[in-house]
């Protein structure tokens, strides 16, 4: 009886330690998810996501257009995934309206890749985007795009809805969208305070969470690329071998143990495993301590400020209290003697990121670099990176992108419709040479009788009484 007992005590224990397993492993679940497929008539599945179809009887949820086409790609062996071969094209501005029940920020990302079309020349899409709005992008091409194209935003909702409205250039142009994910993103993803780094100074920088920022890199340092079916929130993070400036004293760690996420330090939503089980590292052979430091290059656009994020794992260490060193944005010291133990509560493999806003200056690109410290040690690791996110923050007119704000672009667009103003200027003017015409012909039976011919020489003419002088 008392080997049952134990059993069954057991078995309890190992039950509630797989379910608190199960749970530590929950997926995110959006309060706002909406996946649509544009243009096409039917739902696509891609990587285990349903995108809805912007034809289906929900679509007066969504778009407001009195002048939009569905187009399927015409070519047979188009083995892109199902969102990139029909699109949803505007000849006038319009929108898709979103009801957003979850106020906060939101994950928009928007797809594009042009199609073989016999309806539309893809080189004659040329147009602004705006969400909310925030212009997001302007003068955007569409017809020099070799792949599919996923542009994301991180946008603040205060209101119930959330409107992407799509504007072409001209009349001669055209706006298209393949597919639009809407998102509500996890409340801990973006948070309202970073600190601002210059060569003068450093500073707290507030007000993030309301900015709209744009996706600019997502790199996995150290490790393969990561696809939306493999990360908690569907982003795509890329290798950093394109952005790496030198390799040299540095090598790659990979970590198959389990990351340690902590309660008020990065979740999985913030940052995935696969992200966190691979850096770069500069590592201590011998009893002296390297003099080099790892340095990633990324070009930006000038004129903008960026939110720099970092993120770092200490998969490497033997144990805690061993790894301290510098962190470098932009050539700036962002961080002296980051003590990874210190600020993950002595855990290894407990993942922390750290926020950073810098300006884009005349260099044209931003750099970030990590290397040893005063406190480093000998014969151990002496400087980690796990990934890099970088994002553009809108400046002072509400855009991501350049100088122009939402109202302009919009009062911009002719709004009379060319095939009525025309026939409507010519039945004008048809009127006014009608009238004048008339006004000749009355003018002219009047003073028919008066009429006679003035004298050749006006000098002995008295105008006011029609009369010769004397």
């Amino acid at each position: 009886m008392e080997f049952l007992h134990r059993s069954f005590v057991l078995t309890l224990f190992l039950l509630s330690l797989s379910t608190l397993t199960a749970l530590s492993y929950t997926f995110f679940s959006p309060v706002d998810n909406y996946l649509i497929d544009c243009g096409s008539t039917l739902d696509s599945t891609v990587d285990n996501r349903l995108f809805i179809s912007d034809s289906s009887r929900f679509k007066s949820h969504w778009l407001s257009s009195t002048r939009s086409v569905s187009l399927k790609s015409n070519n047979p062996f188009d083995v892109s995934p199902c969102i990139y071969q029909t699109a949803r094209v505007f000849t006038k501005p319009s929108s898709y309206e979103f009801e957003i029940k979850d106020k906060g920020t939101h994950m928009v990302r928007l797809h594009f890749h042009n199609l073989s079309s016999s309806k539309f020349d893809f080189n004659d899409a040329q147009f602004h985007v705006l969400v909310n709005g925030f212009v997001v992008l302007s003068d955007f091409i569409g017809g020099n795009l070799d792949s599919p194209k996923v542009m994301e935003y991180l946008i603040w909702v205060e209101t119930g809805r959330l409107v992407i409205t799509f504007v072409p250039t001209c009349k001669s142009k055209f706006a298209f969208v393949n597919a639009i994910e809407v998102i509500s993103a996890p409340k801990d993803l973006i948070v309202d305070t970073a600190q601002y780094v210059s060569s003068e100074k450093i500073e707290q920088f507030d007000g993030l969470v309301e900015q709209a920022l744009e996706v600019v890199y997502r790199v996995n340092v150290g490790g393969p690329k990561v696809t939306p079916f493999n990360d908690t929130l569907w982003r795509t993070w890329v290798p950093d071998n394109d952005f790496l400036k030198s390799s040299f004293g540095s090598k790659r760690v990979y970590f198959s143990g389990r990351i340690r996420y902590q309660v008020g330090g990065a979740s999985r939503e913030v940052g995935p495993d696969n992200v966190y089980n691979t850096a770069r590292v500069i590592k201590s052979t011998n009893a002296s301590i390297p003099d080099v430091n790892i340095t990633w290059v990324f070009p930006v656009k000038v004129g903008f400020k960026y939110l720099v994020r970092l993120h770092f794992c200490d998969i490497a260490s033997i144990s805690i209290a061993l790894l301290y060193f510098n962190v470098y944005v932009n050539g700036n010291l962002a961080y002296k003697d980051l003590d990874l133990s210190g600020v993950t509560n002595y855990e290894l493999a407990a993942p922390f990121y750290a926020d950073y806003v810098v300006d884009g200056d005349s260099s044209g690109v931003l750099t970030v670099s990590v290397g040893p410290s005063n406190m480093s040690y000998a014969y151990g690791i002496d400087g980690i990176l796990n990934a890099v996110e970088i994002m553009k923050l809108n400046n002072s007119m509400g855009s991501l992108v350049g100088d122009l704000p939402a109202e302009f672009i919009l009062k911009s667009w002719p709004r009379g419709n060319i095939h009525v103003l025309v026939p409507l200027i010519a039945a004008i003017c048809l009127m006014v040479i009608l009238s004048l015409v008339m006004r000749r012909r009355m003018t002219g039976l009047k003073d028919s009788v008066m009429w006679s011919k003035l004298p050749m020489d006006v000098s002995n003419v008295n105008v006011k009484s029609g009369s010769p002088q004397p």
